[in-house]
């Protein structure tokens, strides 16, 4: 836990990041693979999420039978234009320009290759990094959490202003929420997989409570809600280098 915020200045800007298309054969859904950048007016950079693991993009459907994923759905899109490096370089930016690095949870489809920008700290929930490896998919665990600098958050904290992050667990034991506000666009809720799309049916309780907090928080602020994988809602999204101010 950091004993004071990690950034000085507010965020001015949002921008989503492109990691791919997946078509989810439970109900047919094509849904996006989505990371954010967010900058500040004190100069810095923050990178939300990494999308697949190198692999992916290399050969998405050998990785996909490799790991078992094609069970569960089919890789549409995923190249190397859908790296963190390539959509950084959509917004004008490198891995070396990244202050920190936040990742919402463990996942296959938001975990990619945590030696990204690596002079960046590593953000999560202690949660989250108390499991022996990250969660990966269907029970695989092939990656080791990488040796960095890594700050683990116990609880909802402020990053800087205008700029918290939300303990929303359910998904993953330690998923995470961030609530952001923009200058012109207002506060933004950026829920990740801890609500999916407005529609998501919540298995456990756990969930269920999470999701009713983001709500609550989310009609508390007037924010706008970015889900993590409604696709109704991601077409309509401007991805880099269009930006949210």
């Amino acid at each position: 836990m950091p004993n004071r915020p990690l950034l000085k200045g507010r965020p001015i800007s949002l921008g989503l990041l492109d990691y791919g298309l997946f078509r989810v054969h439970d109900g047919a859904r094509t849904i996006g693979i989505c990371g954010y950048l967010i900058q500040s007016d004190a100069g810095e950079t923050v990178l939300v999420d990494l999308g697949f693991p190198p692999a992916y993009t290399d050969d998405p459907q050998a990785a996909s039978q490799a790991d078992g994923l094609e069970s569960f759905g089919t890789i549409l899109s995923c190249t190397a234009q859908n790296t963190p490096a390539a959509q950084l370089a959509k917004a004008g930016l490198t891995e070396a320009n990244i202050d920190l690095l936040i990742l919402t949870h463990s996942h296959i489809d938001h975990v990619g290759d945590l030696t990204f920008a690596p002079r960046a700290p590593l953000v999560l929930s202690t949660a989250e990094r108390a499991l022996p490896r990250p969660l990966y998919w269907d029970g695989k665990h092939p990656l080791d959490w990488p040796d960095r600098k890594t700050i683990t958050l116990e609880k909802d904290t402020d990053l800087g202003p205008n700029l918290r992050v939300l303990m929303a667990p359910g998904h993953t034991p330690g998923q995470i929420a961030l609530l952001l506000s923009l200058p012109q666009t207002g506060a933004v809720l950026l829920t990740s997989d801890a609500i999916s799309r407005p529609s998501e049916v919540f298995g456990t309780d756990t969930e269920r409570r999470t999701a009713r907090r983001l709500r609550e928080i989310g009609r508390e602020h007037s924010a706008w809600i970015l889900y993590g994988h409604d696709p109704g809602q991601w077409p309509t999204l401007r991805k880099v280098p269009d930006i949210y101010l």
